[in-house]
């Protein structure tokens, strides 16, 4: 019989994208376990690579994200249901929080959904898509996914990952005329980080990627995730 889990548990996935290196995430598993006993929590965490490492053809890899991108019923979700099956193999129940950077994003989301649509009635989840592509997030779910993309100094989105994909839709206006909604979609929290370099440097830690007040971007990925959380952690 499965022991219960304590209600200061978090399983926490560290979900990675395309030609990833192994080590991406060792400096982020230390800081937010860290965060995670300052706040009285008991963290499991696990780095997940639904597409394999650097290791694997990178066309391989990105044909694989793209079964990711869909909402359809019958997608491939490949990412998505390699990941699905990584946290049911270790998931106990509790706070789940899935962060995914680039592909690993979209693998997060549909993992999640997966494990709804098999039966799972855990509510107590959260969603970080970092740099990620663009993925239709319905709208039962939009609530608990959070997005975090680059910026420049004038807050123009500059990681052109983030442009791929759509979040659009068609409504109807109140005199049932069809229009075009860009986030339609959309996560329900969105916002932008002034990270140094470029799509594969969210987790970077030391120079050239710490800013003039010597924040990394690494630290300014995870102030981001853990302002959008507060309440929850």
């Amino acid at each position: 019989m499965m022991s219960p889990v304590s209600p200061q548990t978090i399983h926490i996935y560290l979900l990675a994208g395309v030609a990833t290196a192994e080590s991406i995430f060792h400096m982020c598993e230390q800081k937010l376990e860290k965060i995670c006993h300052e706040q009285g929590l008991e963290p499991v965490i696990k780095s997940v690579f639904p597409y394999g490492n650097n290791s694997r053809s990178v066309v391989r890899q990105v044909f694989e994200v793209r079964s990711d991108l869909s909402n359809r019923m019958k997608a491939g979700r490949i990412g998505g249901q390699l990941a699905y099956k990584t946290i049911k193999e270790s998931y106990r129940g509790g706070r789940l929080l899935l962060i995914g950077h680039s592909g690993g994003g979209a693998a997060a989301y549909q993992a999640v959904k997966l494990l709804h649509e098999e039966g799972t009635k855990e509510d107590d989840f959260r969603v970080v898509q970092v740099g990620s592509p663009r993925t239709p997030i319905q709208r039962n779910y939009q609530k608990h996914v959070g997005y975090f993309h680059a910026i420049d100094g004038a807050g123009r989105m500059i990681d052109p990952i983030s442009r791929i994909g759509s979040w659009g839709g068609w409504r109807l206006s109140k005199y049932a005329v069809p229009s075009w909604d860009s986030f339609k979609y959309a996560p329900g929290y969105i916002e932008g980080l002034p990270t140094i370099g470029g799509h594969a440097d969210y987790f970077r830690h030391s120079d050239p990627y710490l800013d003039e007040a010597k924040v990394c971007n690494l630290d300014k990925t995870i102030n981001g995730v853990v302002g959008w959380l507060k309440g929850w952690l």
